[in-house]
């Protein structure tokens, strides 16, 4: 004669079966898990070295009668992922001042943050958007300007003799002080 099965033969196996499936499941999940959370993460480890100063050009280049020129600003530019090298993040007006200073004007306008163009006739700046004016020194040229202040100067080095170092810096358009974009 036969003996009966053990009754406890198929509780065990559906046991391992059970028990292997939520392992096996459990490591199919943390590894995604695992990869996906440091690269998740690793912008908020990253740090930007805004606001420090950048080679723009030779001051062999700004014209001696003090008439502004427009230069791109290229910088390493960092965003969560990803690094540029020599990208442009902005433009500014340099032109020479007395004593041998160089003066530098970010080129977008205070008020809506348009471009402002020079305009070598009247000697003066130009934004094309609302027709405001500003003087060659970046101050609001006509009381029913728009823009609620002057264009924005910038801090500038000249390092060496001749090599002019700028601190490019956008700040918030639409403000009537100086306000740092973030």
């Amino acid at each position: 004669m036969d003996s009966p099965p053990d009754s406890h033969d198929p509780d065990r196996r559906e046991f391992f079966k059970k028990a292997s499936a939520v392992v096996l499941g459990g490591i199919a999940a943390a590894v995604p898990i695992g990869a996906g959370v440091p690269l998740l993460l690793d912008p908020l480890g990253r740090r930007e070295d805004a606001g420090a100063a950048v080679h723009v050009v030779n001051i062999d280049s700004l014209p001696e009668d003090g008439t502004p020129r427009k230069f791109t600003i290229l910088a390493s530019r960092k965003d969560a992922w990803n690094r540029y090298d020599d990208a442009p993040i902005g433009a500014v007006y340099l032109r020479r001042i007395e004593g041998g200073k160089v003066q530098a004007l970010n080129v977008s306008c205070p008020h809506a943050g348009c471009f402002v163009d020079y305009a070598s006739a009247s000697r003066a700046f130009l934004c094309p958007c609302h027709n405001s004016l500003f003087h060659l020194d970046g101050t609001v040229a006509q009381k029913s300007s728009p823009s609620p202040r002057g264009m924005d100067s910038l801090e500038v080095e000249v390092r060496n003799g001749s090599e002019v170092w700028v601190k490019f810096q956008n700040f918030q358009a639409g403000h009537a002080t100086k306000l740092a974009r973030a």
